[in-house]
């Protein structure tokens, strides 16, 4: 895909946490940012959700805390350089859902995450498939000593800043429309639409709210460092 490319910026989110921001992506005409999330796990290793393009700076940042031996794929959309981290650290390991597996025949990925959370990941994760879709699902993730739930594509929240440097007009009244902006953090409306078991996604949703968290990152937009609870009742009221 054809982006832009910006300085990454390692942000640390709380102890043991950190966001990585990568470039801009185009996604059908649309520009995207990305952004992945690094968690270190009790025993040092690195358990590292929808890695970015692995640049130079990424890989000298990631480096400076530790070895990734966990790549996370949170939905089917969310895989396209995980070869190129594989590459990297040889001994990482794959997860993803089912629905990424398919896609990346590629790459040999672990058991397909659903309902068990894997031991390896040193019960500092939970985790919840979100599903109700026949062709969309989504992984989301809790870092527990943080309360901090990751999100890839159940919450879009663009600034009107970036919406106005990246979107044409007539893309930025779509993302309006959808309600894919800050204040309200909706998933796409295509999403939406196609999640046609309500009670299924509804027990989803209050398994993540249940967790009660302070902060929410999502893939795309401005990231929430508290009143988490409050904005995921705000992003999943679709449901």
């Amino acid at each position: 895909m054809p982006g832009s490319r910006q300085e990454s910026a390692l942000v640390e989110v709380d102890s043991n946490i950190w966001i990585l921001e990568g470039d801009t992506v185009s996604f059908y005409g649309f520009c995207y940012p990305t952004r992945c999330v690094i968690i270190r796990l009790p025993s040092g290793k690195l358990w590292v959700w929808s890695p970015i393009a692995l640049t130079p700076a990424v890989r000298q940042q990631i480096d400076a805390l530790g070895t990734p031996t966990h790549l996370v794929s949170p939905n089917k959309i969310h895989h396209l350089f995980l070869q190129d981290w594989k590459a990297a650290w040889q001994e990482a390991r794959f997860w993803g859902p089912q629905s990424t597996i398919p896609k990346r025949t590629d790459l040999a990925f672990e058991p397909a995450l659903d309902e068990a959370v894997p031991d390896a990941f040193e019960s500092v994760i939970d985790m919840v498939r979100f599903s109700g879709s026949p062709v969309m699902d989504e992984l989301v993730f809790l870092h527990r000593p943080s309360a901090t739930v990751i999100l890839a594509d159940l919450s879009e929240h663009f600034s009107e800043g970036f919406l106005h440097r990246h979107w044409k007009p007539w893309q930025r009244w779509i993302a309006g429309l959808w309600g894919i902006v800050e204040g309200k953090g909706y998933a796409p409306l295509e999403w939406r639409l196609s999640f046609f078991d309500r009670r299924k996604a509804r027990t989803c949703r209050d398994r993540i709210l249940a967790w009660s968290p302070e902060r929410v990152i999502m893939a795309h937009g401005v990231w929430q460092p508290g009143n988490g609870t409050a904005f995921l009742r705000q992003a999943l009221a679709w449901v």
